[in-house]
């Protein structure tokens, strides 16, 4: 058997019907750039999100990078996120001129360790950008109470959490704005790149508007220096048809998460699977385990027809690009240890119960 680690082919099998005709009217209508469906999935999506506002742009990278400039934080300014992130997160605080400050990973959750953020504030500090990694939700109450407290924006990171709850209530209705992508392999995924920005703040949204459509009032009248980041007209039509879909699944993505972990449960490997705080509803974008001797572990599932990723084998804060930071091995031992064993397992919604079995019986062979 082979199983690949994701495959848009099956979503697309099941989905084709639907969005035939969306594609088609747009194709008709010519409306390419910041057409009808646009503002219509803007509306649709910040109603899912529970929030007043959303703004399509470009990529989940120009959300960040947007609402970042949106909320005032540009040069001189440091902006708290966590190492264990893929780049974008941090090169959209770079983009601004800010400096991103890094604070070390729960090692339950992945996610930014709570405990360790206030001791990373400074008189410089403007704003947490918290990462939901994978689809679990960020512990967001404390969070906001230590912003609320510090006077500091929060800019919710959402791009692998569409649709996960913490604590009853959507990611992504909890800071001052929210950045979600829409790359194809994501919970909610596009034909092609697109984000967007969701907000309940009528401020931060009129500056969006400008900031995503080269500053622009009118057709040539600009007020201030803006970017070409707009969500195409074709990519909000198929993206409206499918959120109609993203709740069931997200579920299906949650069956075949609970499924993994009870065969896993079973075999009793020393294996370690994805957890799920008490306040969360996890959406399991990935299926990341942690296993000793990964290298080995891939190349031999491979041998077996299964194909599996790594999310993220080098924490940011020791790539090269961030050289200039200063840090070193061991500036973060948790970001550094999880990124030595991390592993991402085959997970999309259309996965069989036969494919997980082989997935879990193979790698039982090999650990």
């Amino acid at each position: 058997m082979k199983v690949d680690v994701f495959t848009l082919k099956r979503q697309y099998e099941a989905i084709k019907g639907e969005i035939k005709g969306p594609i088609e009217k747009v194709m008709q209508s010519g409306g390419f750039i910041l057409g009808e469906d646009v503002k219509l999935f803007e509306q649709e999506f910040a109603e899912y999100c529970g929030v007043k506002y959303g703004v399509g742009v470009n990529s989940g990278t120009d959300a960040l990078f947007l609402a970042c400039l949106a909320c005032g934080i540009g040069k001189g300014d440091e902006v708290i996120v966590m190492p264990y992130t893929y780049i974008a997160t941090t090169l959209a605080i770079s983009m601004t001129g800010a400096r991103p400050v890094f604070v070390d990973i729960d090692e339950k959750t992945y996610n930014i360790d709570i405990s360790k953020i206030e001791k990373a504030i400074t008189a410089k500090t403007k704003a947490i950008l918290p990462v939901h990694l994978y689809g679990h939700p960020v512990d967001m109450d404390p969070l906001m109470e230590i912003a609320k407290k510090r006077g500091l924006k929060v800019i919710e990171d959402c791009a692998q959490a569409h649709g996960a709850l913490y604590k009853n209530k959507k990611v992504g209705s909890f800071g001052d704005a929210s950045c979600f992508s829409f790359y194809p392999t994501k919970n909610l995924g596009a034909f092609g790149d697109g984000g967007m920005v969701m907000t309940s703040s009528e401020k931060i949204k009129e500056k969006l508007v400008f900031l995503r459509d080269y500053g622009r009032k009118g057709r040539y009248e600009h007020i201030m220096k803006g970017y070409n980041s707009r969500l195409d007209t074709l990519q909000a039509a198929i993206l409206r048809i499918k959120l109609r879909h993203l709740d069931e699944w997200d579920e299906k993505r949650r069956l075949n998460a609970a499924l993994y972990t009870k065969l896993f449960k079973e075999k009793q490997l020393d294996i370690i699977t994805p957890y799920e705080a008490e306040y969360a509803r996890h959406v399991y974008h990935l299926y990341a385990v942690r296993v000793k001797n990964r290298g080995k572990v891939m190349e031999k599932l491979q041998d077996n027809g299964v194909r599996t990723l790594v999310h993220y084998p080098i924490p940011i804060h020791l790539q090269e690009a961030y050289k200039d930071l200063g840090h070193k091995k061991g500036d973060f031992p948790v970001s550094e240890r999880c990124c030595g064993e991390i592993l991402s397992l085959p997970m999309y919604p259309e996965l069989s119960e036969e494919e997980i079995g082989y997935v879990v019986e193979t790698l039982a062979g090999i650990l």
